[in-house]
């Protein structure tokens, strides 16, 4: 949809913006457009207290509801309440393995349907476009899906079976993008948008302020208004208007950086992506210079798997213990995660050894180790060495990096090139100051991990602006199965001001029309 064309635009005050159309967005619009869950009469939750509750007013809708009741006594691998409310709802007992029936019926009741916009750089389903199409999601598929459509069910239907109950990321992107389609959500989509400015906006002559949105939507110059590759594109100015205003933007716009000397050298760099160009290019072979992974998350993982798989060197470096709880690989299920337990061997059974040769080792400041303290294993992983511990001091112009062990002594090691996998920050430069003010820490740029946006954990609406929400990454949550738990929290909430506002408008309604009964 192009926003040119949409009649909201022309003045009109929205109830609700939502930026960002990933799976947050996309569960927000559903839920927005009407799509409302009650309990099933035939639905029974294992949780009997949860069970209990949910009879107390089987009548009402899960939007019309007392969610901080509900909530009370549940647990969860989820920080936030709602999220574990709904994923128990939607997903019962699924951290036991079990796959019980959802005690929830989703009836469509356009009545209740809330007039909003979706905005999307991208095609709807998000970041979920931009990753390699190839690799397994670190969720279950079951977990991946959205209400209203089974996401095994449609992958059957593409003939294709889900391999280790795990889907590829283009398939989840795909999914996403026809949920929309199949749901009727397109109306309210509009995507290659880019949000510039979220700003107050006084309305003097109402008395009450509201959103300014701003920003720029990429349209297609072609006769049938279609995007086709080397098509020309011209960047249309938008400006639309909202009572509401929902984050949902994600986390993987702005790579985290070390933050050291070096680090913009033209052989650093900060994306999987880049791996994988230099791949295809033909510039990493057998006989490569190694290649320096930073980083124990996942994407390192895959960085590291992909390296191998070339047999070019792979070195590893990482701040954390092996043996860290923290550490995402020693939270996952070997059985499920296999790929994953491989890295996670190869990090343990394969670390350096002061003292050890190692290709590209220019030179360590480490002592040799007692005999007594090495620790013996198979070379399993020809070509790859593990770095835990460590930090990077600094990248030389001669592509040497420096690392830094605990106890303060250095190696440098000669490298091919280095990918800096450690995170990624979300982009908010539409907010004024990044939306740092809306932060846990005001001191501190908003990170998904350490300093999430402040929200009221029973509706996610800003602790510092009425009107502002946030979901997902923003809130610190990184699994889909979780995020739907804001798009609860968020339609109920608005669900609730919306018949505020009707009671109040009748109200005024049954006043006038006493006064006018007395002046008569």
């Amino acid at each position: 949809m192009y926003l040119c064309d949409m009649d909201a635009v022309s003045g009109d005050v929205l109830p609700v913006v939502v930026i960002g159309n990933g799976p947050s967005g996309i569960c927000l619009s559903y839920l927005l457009s009407g799509y409302t869950p009650y309990r099933s009469p035939e639905g029974n939750h294992p949780n009997p207290l949860l069970q209990a509750k949910l009879d107390e007013n089987a009548h009402l809708s899960l939007l019309e509801q007392d969610l901080e009741y509900l909530c009370e006594g549940l647990e969860g691998r989820s920080s936030n309440p709602v999220a574990v409310l709904f994923d128990s709802l939607l997903l019962p007992d699924s951290d036991f393995g079990l796959d019980c029936a959802s005690p929830l019926l989703w009836h469509y009741e356009p009545e209740r349907a809330m007039p909003h916009l979706v905005l999307g750089r991208g095609p709807p389903g998000g970041a979920w476009h931009a990753m390699e199409g190839s690799m397994l999601t670190l969720s279950l598929a079951n977990w991946m899906e959205l209400p209203g459509l089974k996401l095994k069910e449609w992958i059957r239907e593409k003939r294709r079976n889900v391999r280790n109950d795990r889907a590829t990321p283009a398939e989840i992107a795909s999914y996403y993008q026809h949920y929309v389609t199949q749901m009727g959500l397109e109306r309210s989509f509009a995507c290659g948008t880019t949000v510039t400015s979220v700003q107050r906006l006084r309305l003097e002559e109402e008395g009450r302020s509201v959103w300014e949105v701003q920003g720029v939507q990429r349209r297609a110059l072609d006769e049938d208004d279609k995007e086709v590759e080397g098509g020309e594109f011209v960047e249309v100015p938008f400006s639309v208007c909202a009572e509401n205003v929902v984050l949902a933007t994600g986390t993987h716009d702005i790579p985290a950086r070390l933050g050291v000397e070096g680090e913009n050298l033209p052989f650093v760099f900060h994306t999987f992506w880049e791996l994988e160009a230099a791949i295809s290019a033909g510039r990493l072979h057998q006989t490569s210079d190694p290649v320096l992974v930073v980083g124990a998350g996942l994407t390192a993982a895959d960085a590291v798997l992909a390296t191998h798989h070339l047999t070019t060197p792979v070195y590893h470096a990482f701040r954390r213990s092996i043996t860290d709880p923290d550490l995402i690989f020693n939270q996952l299920p070997k059985l499920l995660y296999p790929e994953y337990h491989k890295v996670h061997q190869m990090m343990t059974q394969q670390q350096h050894r002061p003292g050890e040769a190692l290709p590209g080792l220019v030179s360590e400041t480490s002592l040799p180790l007692p005999n007594n303290s090495r620790t013996s294993f198979p070379c399993s992983y020809p070509g790859y060495t593990s770095f835990p511990k460590h930090r990077v001091v600094a990248f030389k112009p001669d592509r040497k990096c420096v690392l830094e062990d605990d106890g303060g002594r250095q190696t440098v090691l000669q490298v091919s090139m280095v990918l800096v996998l450690i995170g990624a920050h979300p982009n908010l430069s539409f907010l004024p100051e990044h939306g740092q003010q809306l932060a846990l820490n005001a001191q501190e740029p908003v990170t998904c991990r350490r300093n999430p946006i402040d929200v009221d954990p029973y509706t996610y609406e800003s602790a510092q602006e009425s009107g502002l929400y946030a979901m997902g990454p923003l809130v610190g949550e990184n699994f889909v199965r979780f995020l739907k738990g804001g798009a609860l929290a968020i339609a109920s909430d608005l669900s609730r001001k919306q018949r505020d506002r009707e009671l109040r408008v009748a109200d005024i309604g049954t006043q006038t029309k006493h006064n006018v009964t007395l002046d008569s």
